[in-house]
């Protein structure tokens, strides 16, 4: 197919009012499409957003958008937390999982995808690069696929590339990807949970790593462990230095033996450099990836995943303050129940004890309206920065020291 390069303006004529739009997310996402239909704001009314994460320079909120645009998030991130607790946006508790199926049974069909891609090579596929997890199941199903074509996206390996004849609108953008780097909230605190939890992985285990400061701190103290697995939903700069020592070396994975697996990444450019046309990177569908039956197939799954408050029941509130949505349910949910049944697997729960402003996150009972992310019967493990602490099955005891 020979491509045509067009304006953002020009490809984003394709949107009509009433549409749904599907947003590519996470590093990938298209800023410069976004901000083009945007400006269309004066002659678009009730067009539905649909995405997870979405990083970069957007503005959401501005209420010339009210009429125009309906954020219906699948996930919150910090550029749609304002909208989606305004009466212009929501959200849908859903796992991460389960977004897919949304999309491919037409729960929620798409009539447009803006999508960011690489550059395509001589047989003429691009790659969704650092953001496979829903956005493939999205480009499938779309009446149109609107691709921003960046040389600076990373053309990863595993089920991400699309060909050019899917595509229906090009548009060549150069721009930086949006980069995460947690390493200036490190504390003593965020050491010592780190430290906490590098004790209960144990040498031949399938790690997950949730997203934070904390994930990256427990990949530092795993210096001296061995034959470690990768299989998450999101990888970060801290797998990079393991991976490149053998320390992660994927050789006791029961599937995808010798490969990391993953649905997406989001670190600085060290990362997109090092994922990118590397064969041991597999990015890959997230119906597949965060997919209990899929994850429980491998040995010594150990899920590391936050909260933002835990009862003493077990129950997990990981996604609101009271009734405000902060984030979303994601994969905590797929992976907890995952490691759960994995062979040898240890579902983690950690946080610190308090906030910032030293209010208790270990609480009699959930603030009014919190949403419970991780049921109670599903919490094996907690670790703050004072210890590691195991789930017992006992109305009266139901957590100890282990």
């Amino acid at each position: 197919m020979e491509m045509r390069y067009s304006t953002a303006q020009e490809a984003v004529e394709e949107i009509r009012s009433g549409n749904r739009v599907f947003l590519h997310g996470g590093p990938a996402t298209p800023v410069v499409l976004i901000k083009a239909m945007q400006a269309r704001y004066h002659e678009l009314s009730d067009v539905e957003l649909v995405s997870i994460t979405n990083m970069g320079d957007l503005d959401f909120s501005n209420p010339q958008y009210s009429s125009s645009f309906f954020v219906n998030a699948l996930f919150v991130s910090a550029n749609t937390r304002e909208v989606v607790n305004s009466i212009d946006g929501d959200y849908v508790p859903v796992f991460l999982s389960q977004i897919p199926q949304l999309f491919r049974n037409g729960i929620m069909p798409l009539d447009v995808a803006l999508i960011q891609v690489s550059v395509p090579d001589e047989h003429g596929y691009c790659s969704l690069g650092t953001s496979v997890d829903v956005a493939k199941a999205a480009v499938e199903v779309a009446t149109i696929v609107i691709a921003q074509v960046n040389p600076l996206m990373p053309r990863t390996h595993g089920q991400g590339f699309i060909h050019t004849s899917k595509i229906h609108h090009f548009v060549y953008h150069e721009s930086a990807l949006p980069e995460v780097d947690y390493a200036h909230k490190l504390s003593a605190c965020v050491e010592a949970i780190g430290r906490n939890i590098a004790s209960l992985i144990e040498d031949g285990a399938t790690l997950q790593m949730g997203i934070g400061v904390i994930p990256d701190q427990v990949l530092k103290n795993l210096d001296g462990h061995k034959n470690l697995g990768l299989h998450t939903e999101m990888m970060s700069d801290g797998v990079i230095d393991l991976l490149n020592k053998g320390i992660i070396d994927n050789s006791r994975k029961a599937i995808n033996r010798g490969k990391s697996v993953t649905g997406f990444v989001a670190g600085t450019r060290r990362l997109y450099d090092y994922v990118d046309d590397n064969p041991a990177i597999r990015v890959m569908d997230i119906a597949y990836v965060n997919d209990t039956a899929v994850i429980r197939r491998n040995p010594k799954v150990t899920a590391i995943n936050s909260a933002i408050e835990l009862d003493l029941t077990g129950q997990v509130c990981a996604d609101s303050i009271g009734t405000y949505q902060f984030s979303g349910i994601g994969g905590q949910m797929d992976f907890i129940r995952g490691a759960s049944l994995s062979e040898g697997g240890k579902p983690i729960i950690a946080l610190p004890s308090t906030t910032s402003k030293g209010h208790s996150r270990i609480v009699p009972f959930l603030k009014e309206g919190a949403g419970v992310v991780t049921t109670r019967g599903h919490v094996h493990w907690v670790v703050t920065e004072y210890g590691r602490f195991r789930s017992i099955r006992s109305t009266s005891a139901p957590m100890v020291p282990a």
